[in-house]
């Protein structure tokens, strides 16, 4: 009716691969005109004697209704009255646009009921995850939501929308935390404020003498205290969790300043550590959202408690000696009973060997856009694909923690070329130590070959206490490193090829994501300025690996005990994984710590199976002997 050629509505308002009648500008001129005529025959039904009279004389004039701006109005109107109600087992492609139902799809949502519990279940943030999915849309969608609540029979909860916090007691994006135990005005620490009364500026702790610190009150001063890790990112996470903690719990739940604590407000944080107020407790949100909460759901292990008594321990000891507070009242307080275990690593999380084999194959085949049973990704599907891939045989090839794949430079990759020898091996022979020395002073080495290079791709990275180690890298992480960079448009071999080795393609349109990568790289073409978050990183991964193991259960090439093998897998599974798949090839433990960088080899020690097996075959076989 405006006079838009096909060719730009299909460009702006379609998507080929979901709507294959926009695939060419003739088809989608054809079903427009249907769509018009259907239009027109629901306003000849439904709309008014008037109405129809001028459908009825412009048909027979021009053999089609020819309509203006205002008849086009009236005939929407008319043909409103046939359309159905929105209901919960509606799929979304049924209401809204495909490019909008491809995203709400690809994290699961299919049906108008999923949506609306997707929505209240994450609160204003729900929309972050989805990629092209940004503030404004989130806002369109759940205004039409709510428009039809009565229809849904549903009830779209209040803080549903795009705002970061709704502050009860704030000024801006500064909440006064406050309220009562059962109804608490929680805030992270960068939103956080604290009444006047429990600020601590006249706590009874307070040194007398001149202090080191420009703290007028005890938040200014853990965050001086905090500073200090300013330039290690996982430390002062860790760190600020802590500590933030224990200021709610002071405020809402003790009603004491940081700077008046006691003995027995310690010993009475530990009990809370056990069980934290409900209140307290909730799914991992953003900091940014108002359904943020400082516990997660599965509660603290007895190490985690310990962890955090240390943790507060050291503030309150680094706040005495910069003469902040007269005394440390947690010294006087013992660390939570925890267990001494057997093995500190998860290593079960580790993916068996056939698995694994089978993952990686799943993800070259979606990386090529490979027909999967009659679904084939299409060019940005692969893309993510390439990234989760790049990702995931990183940590799985070279045993990286997610922090260290996130943060990985180019400039700290470069092809060493080194010197092994042909052929060689040992030969144990059953000798005495003085006959095995003078026959074979070279340690038992026979069969050596001439030495010849051979180049291997090599990674700097800084691992946990700050310490930088060297670890290989697979040619298939390489090769996988390149197809993502050729997608971001980066030279992977270029003389000037610097920067981190994983970017996004596609990030959220917030001003916090625009500020740390700059404008989408979807819509300006350039590659993002920062590599991912770690978290954000780790979740692109594990979706992968879930969308695989639903994928193959569906087809049953996968057992249902590895499909849960699956399902329960984690980044951090992949660097187990290398652990093991390194020992199982024999290669040599203390070449399998420097590569892991662990501080003892008792940790790497863990991976080496053998010796466990070899005692359980053992009892197994002491035990058959009684059954005898």
């Amino acid at each position: 009716m405006q006079r838009i050629d096909a060719a730009t509505i299909a460009r702006r308002y379609f998507d080929p691969d979901l709507t294959p009648h926009a695939r060419t500008p003739d088809t989608l001129d054809r079903y427009l005109r249907a769509m018009l005529d259907d239009l027109v025959q629901l306003a000849l039904r439904n709309g008014s004697a008037a109405l129809a009279s001028h459908l009825k004389a412009s048909i027979k004039q021009h053999g089609s209704a020819k309509l203006t701006a205002v008849t086009l109005r009236m005939v929407e109107q008319a043909s409103s009255l046939a359309a159905a109600a929105p209901s919960p087992d509606h799929q979304v492609g049924l209401w809204f646009r495909p490019l909008v139902t491809k995203r709400l799809i690809g994290e699961g949502i299919d049906t108008l009921g999923r949506l609306v519990n997707f929505c209240n279940s994450h609160g204003g943030s729900w929309w972050r995850s989805m990629p092209r999915i940004g503030p404004h849309r989130a806002r369109v969608l759940v205004a039409w939501l709510r428009r039809h609540e009565k229809d849904l029979g549903v009830t779209i909860d209040a803080d549903v929308d795009t705002r970061p916090l709704t502050p009860a007691l704030g000024l801006g994006n500064v909440v006064v935390i406050g309220g009562s135990i059962d109804a608490p005005q929680l805030a992270p620490f960068e939103r956080l404020a604290i009444p006047t009364a429990l600020s601590g500026e006249h706590g009874t702790n307070r040194a007398r003498d001149f202090a080191f610190i420009r703290a007028e009150h005890d938040l200014s001063a853990v965050h001086a205290y905090l500073n200090r890790y300013r330039d290690r990112p996982p430390t002062l996470r860790a760190y600020t969790r802590e500590l933030e903690r224990l200021v709610l719990w002071l405020v809402i739940v003790r009603g004491v300043a940081l700077s008046s604590m006691t003995v027995e407000d310690c010993e009475a944080f530990k009990d809370f550590l056990k069980s934290p107020t409900p209140t307290f407790v909730g799914p991992k949100r953003p900091r940014s959202s108002g359904r943020w909460r400082p516990f997660a759901t599965n509660g603290l292990a007895p190490e985690s408690q310990a962890y955090a008594v240390r943790a507060i321990r050291a503030a309150f000891a680094w706040l005495t000696s910069v003469r902040y507070l007269a005394g440390n009242p947690w010294h006087a307080v013992t660390d939570p009973v925890t267990v001494s275990r057997e093995t500190q690593v998860q290593v079960e999380r580790a993916l068996p060997d056939a698995l694994w084999t089978t993952v990686r194959a799943e993800l070259d085949a979606r990386c090529a856009g490979a027909d999967l049973g009659g679904f084939t990704p299409n060019a940005d599907e692969a893309r993510q694909w390439r990234i989760a891939r790049a990702a995931i045989l990183l940590m799985g090839d070279s045993g990286l923690r997610r922090d260290e794949a996130t943060h990985a430079l180019r400039e700290n990759l470069s092809l060493a070329q080194i010197k092994t020898k042909r052929n060689a091996k040992k030969v144990v022979k059953m000798k005495s130590a003085e006959t095995n020395l003078k026959d074979d002073p070279k340690g038992g080495e026979e069969g050596a070959g001439d030495a010849e290079p051979v180049a291997v791709w090599a990674l700097t990275v800084i691992g946990k206490r700050r310490k930088e180690r060297t670890v290989p890298v697979s040619g298939a992480a390489i090769a996988a490193l390149r197809a993502h960079w050729q997608d971001v448009g980066r030279d992977f071999e270029g003389p000037g090829a610097r920067g981190p080795l994983i970017v996004p393609i596609v990030i959220n349109g917030t001003d916090a994501s625009i500020a740390k990568h700059g404008d989408d790289p979807a819509e300006t073409g350039q590659a993002a300025s920062a590599p991912y978050a770690p978290d954000a990183l780790a979740h692109l991964a594990r979706s992968a690996i879930h969308r695989i193991a639903g994928e193959l259960l569906g087809e049953g090439v996968l057992s249902h005990n590895a499909h849960a093998k699956l399902m329960q897998t984690s980044a951090h599974a992949f660097r187990h994984t290398f652990g093991t798949r390194a020992v199982a090839r024999e290669m040599p433990i203390d070449v399998v710590q420097r590569i892991l960088g662990h501080a003892s080899l008792q940790t790497t020690s863990i991976y080496v199976h053998a010796e466990r097996n070899r005692m359980l075959n053992a009892a197994a076989q002491y035990y058959a002997g009684d059954q005898d």
